[in-house]
């Protein structure tokens, strides 16, 4: 963490020595609230870069889905629209299988494992993602995914008929496996999907329910560290080719920051929105054990239709994670 801040602190002192003319303006849309950890790294990140190029490159953040919606902000970078942005890259694995490699089951269910898998799975993104004219600075996962319910749910037989909210292809297979209805809602959406019964239940993390304040319309939070998701930050690739070698040194010692602060907050976060969740009049714990292993079952679905999908490349990532 030292070296990190050394290499972006030490890099903008020099460029904000040889500074003379206005700097870059870039707008960073994120798609989660001002108050989601997630965005409060962005924001961090971005003032770490104005700190660190010496105002070369200066970044304001739009949260909550301000600016563009979180379906639309990969675009948006890709096309110039914006020029730095975050995404869950997961809600498109229907563009490319590797995308969904964070959001298969089981696979990596703890915040070790979290880093295990994107270390071995990040040089095949850089080059996808290089390919849609992106370049990825860092990557925060989310708390460990479960389940939230209106009801007692003890069984996948209880979940029949149930509208899930979705937000990935992984989530949308969950439902469909498990009898229940999916309904695509994005992140901001959620509180209006409850609210309204556009949807009943998701899997989604302690927090995004305690950011959302779910209690209010649902009563059941069940553990089961199906997965960890994460949020990667691109910026446009041209965008980036047009800044000089060192300040792209500068962000990128920013952004390894903020993989780095991102991970610890998403960790901190985790025993704080729990216990969020309880106080607020959820009932909070582990899913009993025929649960958790009739979606284990699913998992190991769900797990051979991502293999399938995603060939050998994808097979050779797991592989090397799996060998770590």
């Amino acid at each position: 963490m030292t070296k990190v801040i050394g290499v972006a602190v030490a890099a903008g002192l020099s460029i904000a020595a040889g500074a003379a003319i206005a700097g870059e303006k870039w707008d960073m849309p994120m798609a989660y609230s001002d108050s989601n950890f997630h965005t409060q790294n962005g924001k961090a990140f971005a003032k770490c870069v104005g700190t660190a190029t010496g105002g070369e490159v200066e970044i304001t953040v739009h949260g909550g889905g301000s600016l563009f919606k979180g379906g639309e902000i990969k675009r948006a970078i890709q096309t110039g629209q914006v020029q730095i942005g975050e995404r869950l890259l997961s809600a498109h694995q229907n563009e490319e299988p590797i995308f969904g490699i964070d959001s298969i089951p089981f696979l990596a269910s703890s915040f070790e494992a979290s880093e295990k898998l994107f270390k071995a799975v990040r040089p095949t993104l850089e080059k996808v993602l290089e390919e849609q004219s992106l370049h990825l600075l860092y990557s925060v996962p989310w708390p460990p995914q479960g389940l939230y319910f209106k009801k007692e749910v003890n069984s996948v037989a209880d979940m029949n008929g149930i509208k899930f909210r979705s937000y990935n292809s992984a989530t949308s297979r969950l439902a469909d496996l498990t009898g229940m209805v999916p309904v695509q809602v994005e992140a901001a959406e959620i509180s209006q999907a409850f609210a309204t019964g556009v949807a009943e239940s998701m899997i989604s993390s302690g927090a995004t329910g305690y950011d959302r304040k779910v209690w209010e319309h649902l009563t059941h939070f069940y553990e089961v560290d199906g997965w960890l998701p994460r949020n990667s930050v691109m910026v446009n690739l041209d965008a980036w080719e047009d800044l000089d070698e060192e300040v792209q040194q500068a962000i990128t010692g920013c952004a390894d920051l903020a993989a780095y602060s991102g991970y610890w907050r998403s960790v901190q976060y985790t025993d704080f929105t729990m216990k969020g969740l309880a106080d607020g009049g959820m009932t909070v714990g582990p899913a009993n054990e025929k649960l958790v292993g009739e979606l284990q079952e699913i998992g190991a679905t769900m797990t051979e239709e991502w293999l399938e999908a995603a060939g050998e490349e994808g097979a050779a990532v797991v592989k090397a994670y799996k060998a770590e």
